[in-house]
């Protein structure tokens, strides 16, 4: 039961009360807005980002933290879609780096053994 769970417990706190506040409002975004004090369309977005976050957080493509990180702070709007990328990119590139450098550092760690000459 817990993997189903692992997206909630990546939520914000904000994002758990503004979930559960949802909820309670029986889902009237109408509702919702008046409990805020902000506009439907307010409402609407913040639902949608939280929606986005949530598709993230809850997606079974394997994905580091840090990519999960970057991920949910664009679907929170804090970052544009192109600055995701360019982040990303870079990640993606730094870890091919990283793999390769630690993969000659085993090889010259543990040389092969010359075969003794005759």
């Amino acid at each position: 039961m817990s993997d189903s769970r692992d997206w909630l417990d990546l939520l914000a706190d904000e994002d758990l009360a503004f979930l559960k506040r949802f909820v309670l409002a029986s889902g009237s975004l109408k509702d919702l807005a008046a409990a805020y004090a902000i506009s439907y369309p307010t409402v609407r977005l913040r639902l949608d980002r939280l929606i986005a976050k949530i598709q993230v957080f809850d997606s079974q493509r394997p994905m580091d933290e840090f990519e999960r990180t970057v991920r949910g702070m664009h679907a929170d709007g804090k970052i544009d879609l192109n600055t995701m990328k360019a982040i990303l990119s870079l990640h993606e590139a730094h870890k091919e780096t990283d793999h390769v450098a630690g993969e000659t550092a085993r090889s010259s760690a543990n040389p092969r053994k010359a075969p003794p000459s005759r």
